[in-house]
Formats: structure tokens, sequence, C-alpha cells
């Protein structure tokens, strides 16, 4: 269960950080709530899943999620570059996610 909160708390991490950008520094009301509400329910999903997980794994596996899916969003949604080099980049960091959780 606390390895499923951990990643559904960094995909919210992606959402709050979507939200933060779309917000125009905390400037737009609806954006602002949403990123409020998203930031609330990943901290305590990652809080929840410290009950049982180590801090280090799961700390690093929720940034790897949301740092990876908000790049990911970034190229997607927002018209970041996708170049070689950066999706490379992204693969490794969901390689060392996953290899976190295989090998605690």
């Amino acid at each position: 269960m606390a390895w499923l909160v951990l990643v559904l708390s960094g995909f919210f991490e992606t959402v709050w950080a979507a939200a933060l950008s779309a917000s125009r520094g905390l400037s737009r009301l609806v954006p602002s709530v949403v990123f409020g509400v998203a930031l609330a329910i990943s901290m305590v999903g990652l809080g929840f899943a410290l009950r049982t997980l180590p801090v280090g794994t799961a700390y690093a596996v929720w940034v790897g999620i949301g740092a990876s899916c908000t790049a990911v969003y970034g190229m997607v949604a927002m018209g970041e570059p996708a170049s070689a080099g950066r999706i490379t980049c992204l693969v490794l960091i969901v390689a060392g996610v996953i290899g976190l959780k295989l090998l605690r």
C-alpha cells in the first residue's frame, strides 16, 4: 500500500508543479488552488509512505517520479525541447526509481 501511495504522490507532484507554472506566480486563482490542493495531497501521501518505507528510498522515488513526469509534461504540453539527450536522462531517472524499488 505504501508504494502505491508513494507513486500517486509522485504524480501529484507533477500536478502541483504544472499548476504552479499555470498560476503565473500564484497570481491566478484556479491554478493557485489546484497547486495548493495537489501539494497537500502529495506531501500527505509522502508522509504516509514514510511510515513504512525508508526515507532515502521513498524521497528519491517521490522526487524521481515528480521530476520525470513534470519534464515529460513540459515537453508534451508546453513545447519544451524533447532532444535525445533529455529523453535519455529521463529514462535514467526512471531506471533509478525502478532500481530503488527492486533493490531496497
